[in-house]
């Protein structure tokens, strides 16, 4: 049922989250001091292409805070944005409903990507 969920969610808009998180970790890439947070982007890409069977934890340790507010001003907020949007169509409909839960899910994951980790569920 994840294989089938996760190509649904890749044709109905998944590719979008795909390729925003792939641009944002590639521009963050292009500095020596933004690498870090490039890589974190290249890891929520893949988890973005297939999210069905993935869940996220999310860091507890306040040595990230300084780096998730930079991050929010400097790409943050436009993926948040385009999250919730896309999250608030996909719930207009009964049947959108769980991939519309998996787009509030990376809003979330958007508003702090430094600290995450994804892991799979069983």
């Amino acid at each position: 049922m994840k294989l089938l969920g996760n190509i649904v969610w890749f044709i109905l808009g998944g590719f979008i989250s795909f390729l925003s998180w792939g641009i944002l970790g590639i521009l963050w890439s292009i500095t020596i001091i933004g690498i870090p947070i490039g890589r974190q982007c290249f890891k929520f890409a893949k988890m973005s292409a297939a999210p069905f069977g993935k869940e996220i934890r999310f860091s507890d340790s306040g040595s990230s805070l300084l780096i998730n507010i930079v991050w929010l001003f400097l790409g943050g907020f436009a993926i948040v944005i385009e999250e919730v949007a896309m999250g608030i169509v996909f719930c207009l409909t009964i049947v959108g409903i769980p991939f519309g839960m998996q787009h509030f899910k990376h809003a979330k994951l958007a508003l702090l990507p430094v600290g995450s980790e994804i892991y799979r569920t069983r």
